[in-house]
């Protein structure tokens, strides 16, 4: 992958969730071997299903992203808030678009959320990939960010507002995203659940949001568990003649 971030360690998404699918499979392995064999079938499609997660986590998202973000036209000179950068997976392959720009993370730096989640890891990464003097961190709650408004040219984020636990808490970060991207910005929300959420509270701001599925490469275990991205730009000013 000729553009794609890989001297940087990023870690896994939600680790415990593929090691509960590898130990469901040894427990189905073993009723198999004592019990049933039956259970085989399990055992395989448990273990199937971990290495589809550990592809997304450790390849497919990289992939997904590197089109997402190529399929933007950049100037170079943006602004762009990463929510949720984690160890900056998105925000560093933002900063390669921006070579005169500023890419800046915000996260709570939780290491439920990503294996080594911390502000540490995502500056070594940036360092790794040759980025760090147009990255930007913060440690801040997506709900309340510490920006003016109007002031991001565009607004991303990977698998992150799901972990706000209330719909109240997720229509606050939905709104902050709003209120500090610029007008004829465009925001870029992936997320596996809870995005038509996103679209509806989007759409009382007067936005109207597109949803769409991101394929297989971004599926969590099956595709039961996809990954879906918001897409919209906001109005530009209108310049009332005076």
């Amino acid at each position: 992958m000729s553009a794609s971030l890989r001297a940087g360690r990023y870690g896994i998404d939600a680790p415990y969730a593929p090691l509960g699918m590898l130990a469901g499979a040894l427990a189905c392995a073993a009723v198999a071997v004592f019990v049933a064999p039956q259970w085989w079938v399990s055992a395989i499609i448990l273990t199937l299903m971990a290495g589809l997660y550990l592809h997304t986590t450790r390849r497919g998202k990289f992939l997904v992203w590197q089109r997402l973000l190529a399929a933007q036209s950049w100037r170079g000179d943006e602004r762009v808030l990463d929510l949720g950068c984690g160890r900056g997976m998105v925000l560093l392959e933002v900063a390669r678009h921006l070579p005169r720009g500023r890419a800046v993370g915000v996260d709570i730096w939780s290491s439920k959320d990503q294996s080594g989640n911390a502000m540490a890891a995502a500056l070594a990464n940036a360092e790794a990939e040759g980025v760090a003097a147009r990255v930007e961190l913060h440690t801040a709650d997506m709900r309340r960010l510490p920006f003016a408004d109007a002031s991001f040219d565009a607004v991303v984020s990977n698998v992150a507002i799901h972990n706000i636990a209330t719909r109240e808490g997720r229509a606050q970060a939905i709104d902050e995203a709003w209120r500090v991207l610029r007008p004829g910005g465009v925001l870029l929300l992936a997320d596996i659940n809870k995005t038509d959420e996103y679209v509806a509270r989007l759409a009382t701001h007067g936005a109207t949001a597109t949803r769409r599925s991101l394929g297989w490469r971004m599926w969590w275990g099956g595709p039961w568990v996809p990954t879906r991205v918001v897409e919209v730009r906001k109005p530009a000013a209108v310049r009332v003649p005076g």
